[in-house]
């Protein structure tokens, strides 16, 4: 036991021969900004990172999926740029705070979240369809039908 840094184990434990009591969960990230409840930068840097999106290709169109749970349809802005970019953005509320809660765990993102996407070529801007469902936001570009250049044999003369 003497060996083992005094940080890996609850300080007030009073017995250092009884091996459950000499232990605690050491969390190496708990003093950390990012995971204090009261770090509200932080908080919406890790909204931003967290929102995963999905972009897969089908024959017909370009879908786009994101993991949104908490903002309502009404909150997440699907946009359009000129030069063919795909932006999703949006914001999760933070949960009001009780001056007499006590906080043990904050993992749930709050904040402002923003993606972008450039679309290729192929993409039909101007008939984008998104929809919400159950938390996850789908939008659905429309593909161009590439046409292959037409190949005529030519008969060659003698």
């Amino acid at each position: 036991m003497a060996t083992i840094p005094s940080f890996f184990y609850n300080r007030r434990a009073n017995n250092i021969f009884d091996p459950v009591s000499a232990f605690d969960v050491w969390d190496p990230l708990k003093d950390f900004p990012f995971t204090s409840p009261n770090s509200l930068m932080s908080r919406e840097n890790s909204a931003f990172v967290n929102t995963r999106i999905d972009w897969k290709e089908t024959p017909e169109a370009h879908v786009f999926e994101a993991d949104l749970p908490g903002p309502k349809k009404e909150e997440v802005k699907v946009e359009i740029e000129d030069d063919r970019v795909l932006q999703i953005s949006g914001e999760r509320n933070v949960e009001k705070e009780d001056k007499n809660d006590t906080w043990h765990r904050v993992e749930r993102s709050s904040g402002k979240f923003l993606r972008r996407f450039r679309l290729p070529e192929n993409a039909k801007m101007d008939q984008v369809k998104a929809s919400m469902e159950n938390g996850v936001l789908t939008v659905t570009v429309p593909k161009e039908e590439i046409k292959k250049p037409e190949v005529k044999a030519i008969e060659i003369s003698s």
